[in-house]
């Protein structure tokens, strides 16, 4: 594992090298997808190839940080929220709905460690921990349905974070199948539309519905 995801301190010239690589992963996974070489990475981060594999060994390692600053700077304050509020329902898909955005956003990252499951687990250990502590007191408040498990909701955030494959990458169009969860999982449906449908892109999606 890279020093900057250990959370290892680093040197003042090395932590500014570590945030341009992490930085131009994300620009160069974005541009180019998810199958972009590291040495276009290096190039655009204006450090050489050793600097780039001094901290990170390969482009896992990469993905790996670049997902986890991602989470830590864009959801862990939500969880932080979420866990002062009194509405743990409330609270919970609010940090669903955080979760969702970063994987809406870095779509092409995630696209670089599908199937790697011992990566992801080292970037979402604690968010799960805390999800597991809202849903707790959702159910004790009476708020959340007492017969789902914290098992049932980490495959339904997982199923949520799939279905970005079939969404255009950056687009909102996550906030309904949200919702859907968000009905089923509740323990009275919340008075509100389902946000708006949003079509399915590509031809293959478009040939199975016909």
């Amino acid at each position: 594992m890279n020093r900057a995801v250990e959370g290892r301190p680093l040197r003042a010239d090395a932590a500014r090298n570590v945030d341009k690589i992490i930085t131009a992963a994300r620009t160069c996974f974005r541009e180019h997808g998810p199958e972009v070489p590291l040495q276009t990475i290096a190039v655009t981060a204006g450090v050489g190839p050793a600097t780039l594999f001094r901290n990170f060994a390969d482009k896992e390692e990469l993905v790996l940080a670049a997902l986890n600053r991602q989470l830590r700077r864009l959801v862990d304050p939500v969880i932080d929220d979420a866990l002062a509020g009194l509405d743990a329902a409330d609270g919970l898909f609010r940090v669903i709905n955080a979760v969702m955005g970063v994987a809406s956003e870095e779509a092409n990252l995630l696209g670089a460690v599908a199937g790697r499951r011992g990566l992801l687990t080292g970037i979402t250990g604690e968010l799960f921990e805390s999800i597991a502590v809202l849903l707790g007191r959702g159910q004790g408040q009476g708020s959340l349905r007492s017969d789902i498990s914290m098992t049932d909701l980490i495959r339904l955030l997982a199923m949520l974070i799939g279905a970005v494959d079939t969404m255009e990458a950056g687009s909102d169009a996550w906030r309904r199948p949200v919702a859907l969860v968000e009905d089923a999982i509740r323990t009275e449906r919340p008075d509100r539309p389902l946000p708006p449908q949003s079509p399915l892109p590509g031809t293959a999606f478009d040939a199975i519905l016909g």
